[in-house]
């Protein structure tokens, strides 16, 4: 997750991957996870996402992991909700209602943690990895989550024309991440249009990974 770097970006408002408004693909898809009334959704690497907002919108409960502490805190700030705050071995765990995030290494989130969440959405975690950790960033999900649907935004561009992050997560590479134990489903490709740096360079595609029974 190379965090040194990404508190860096988050220290000197380096956060082009943070929208204004919830994630249009989002809102157009997420009735296709099926997620029942009331359950809840996990977020990784959350930030300080208006996805968040929205989710809450929509009665359902969300539960996410994000580093740096000034980002989770703003989400409470933004909502007017006062959090409970707890450390957890490693973890700052801030609850307010139906809302859960915690603060601090993703991989220290263990699965009693995560309890009874019924899909992930997964917009800016994936292609924000190195990729020598992207295969255990995804087992750690499925650990966390098992057998539950994905929301997976993704970036598919030659990866020549820009070191990242967001990286190229092309169709091949998700399907190699994780397994035959899912179906992909694509959604939605369209052309790049953010974040900034990479706007042109190929497609924004939104795939629905349905684990298989």
């Amino acid at each position: 997750m190379e965090e040194a770097f990404w508190q860096d970006r988050w220290q000197n408002q380096k956060i082009g991957f943070h929208e204004s408004a919830p994630n249009a693909r989002l809102i157009a898809h997420f009735q296709a996870l099926a997620v029942p009334k009331g359950a809840a959704v996990f977020v990784p690497l959350c930030g300080k996402s208006l996805d968040i907002d929205w989710l809450l919108a929509q009665g359902h409960p969300v539960i996410g992991i994000e580093f740096h502490e000034a980002a989770v805190q703003e989400v409470f700030e933004r909502l007017g909700r006062g959090a409970e705050v707890t450390q957890i071995g490693d973890l700052r765990r801030y609850v307010a209602g139906d809302l859960t995030l915690f603060c601090g290494d993703f991989f220290a989130l263990t699965a009693a943690q995560v309890p009874e969440v019924a899909a992930v959405f997964d917009r800016a975690a994936l292609v924000a990895i190195a990729p020598e950790r992207r295969q255990a960033y995804v087992d750690h999900v499925k650990h966390l989550c098992p057998q539950v649907p994905t929301l997976l935004v993704s970036f598919d561009y030659d990866q020549s024309q820009m070191q990242g992050p967001p990286f190229s997560v092309p169709a091949d590479m998700v399907d190699q991440f994780y397994g035959d134990d899912v179906t992909r489903k694509l959604l939605q490709s369209d052309p790049i249009t953010s974040p900034p740096k990479i706007c042109g360079l190929g497609t924004e595609n939104v795939y629905l990974l349905a684990p298989v029974k």
